[in-house]
């Protein structure tokens, strides 16, 4: 089944998804950026629009919220994540779920900060919500968790931030300091220049409250401030030398479980699965029957987000 797509955040997520709706047999019939809107009620022309983004810093003619007037199936959220109210994201999911249209968020802010709201909306509206881009980019964990039963998976843990895991793993094989391997890693383009929610774990922490609000099935409802959260900044190369000495290494690891959300630097095994190099995201799933699950890959990106979000789209068939 082909779905009309309107995507609202232009960029590398809703950029990627612009570029590659088609290959999924879906349209993109509106894309906005926060100062413009593209519309076209028979499919737009991806490079048209990003031509004109890089030409005139515009993508359309339009106003952003005109997407939600146009005749559209599925509200693509992919607008840069906010804590607190998550707004404007939360907003737009509102506003396409009240028209009784669906919703797929790449946006973490609205599942992770206002989880409840989220499914209370869904729950009065013909449309459903889905969110798998969320949570470690191209890995699948949220679908194994809904193939699996949400109640029959115990615990989730892993390393859900490639810049912090980069950074660790650098430190750890050149023997090199966090500054100087920070600003290596915004050289490259795998930091930002203000690298805080990376470094600091809010990302990390962001989505394992989303695992921990997936994972309770509404019985309690998680947000940032419920997280136990410390980031890499304080690790020192010492600390990463000595756990070489014993075998292990330090990566920033996540867990949801029942007794909560905490993100921190934690030793691992060198041999471990947890002990992922570069930019490489791990997740392990403890199950009640089938043992532990390990889900492996890139956790970010435009066009690995983008595959998690079109496939979000594909199973609303």
């Amino acid at each position: 089944m082909s779905f009309r797509l309107a995507v609202l955040g232009a960029g590398a997520v809703g950029g990627s998804v612009l570029d590659l709706a088609d290959t999924y047999g879906h349209e993109v019939v509106a894309f906005a950026d926060s100062a413009s809107a593209a519309i076209d009620p028979d499919g737009l022309d991806s490079q048209s629009v990003r031509a004109r983004k890089e030409r005139e810093g515009v993508v359309g003619d339009g106003d952003p919220t005109a997407v939600f007037d146009t005749d559209y199936d599925v509200l693509v959220e992919a607008t840069p994540t906010t804590l607190g109210d998550a707004e404007p994201g939360f907003s737009h999911v509102e506003r396409a779920l009240l028209d009784d249209r669906h919703v797929v968020l790449a946006n973490k802010g609205p599942v992770a900060e206002r989880y409840g709201d989220l499914r209370a909306l869904e729950a009065e509206s013909e449309g459903r919500v889905q969110f798998e881009a969320t949570v470690g980019g191209a890995i699948p964990v949220l679908s194994t968790i809904s193939d699996l039963g949400a109640g029959h998976v115990t615990a989730a843990r892993g390393v859900l931030n490639g810049t912090a895991n980069f950074i660790l793993s650098r430190m750890a094989a050149e023997g090199l300091d966090y500054e100087h391997v920070l600003a290596e890693a915004q050289d490259l383009g795998v930091a930002e220049a203000d690298p805080t929610f990376d470094v600091d774990g809010i990302d990390a922490a962001l989505k394992f409250v989303i695992l921990a609000n997936v994972l309770s099935d509404e019985a309690t409802e998680y947000r940032l401030d419920d997280a136990g959260v410390e980031g890499i900044r304080n690790v020192p190369g010492t600390a990463l030398d000595l756990a070489a000495e014993d075998g292990r290494t330090v990566r920033l690891i996540g867990e949801a479980t029942a007794d909560g959300v905490r993100v921190a630097p934690r030793l691992v095994p060198k041999g471990s699965t947890l002990a992922v190099t570069g930019t490489q995201n791990i997740v392990q799933l403890e199950t009640q029957h089938a043992g532990q699950l390990n889900i492996s890959g890139r956790g970010a990106g435009g066009p690995e987000t983008a595959t998690a979000v079109l496939s979000d789209v594909s199973r609303l068939e």
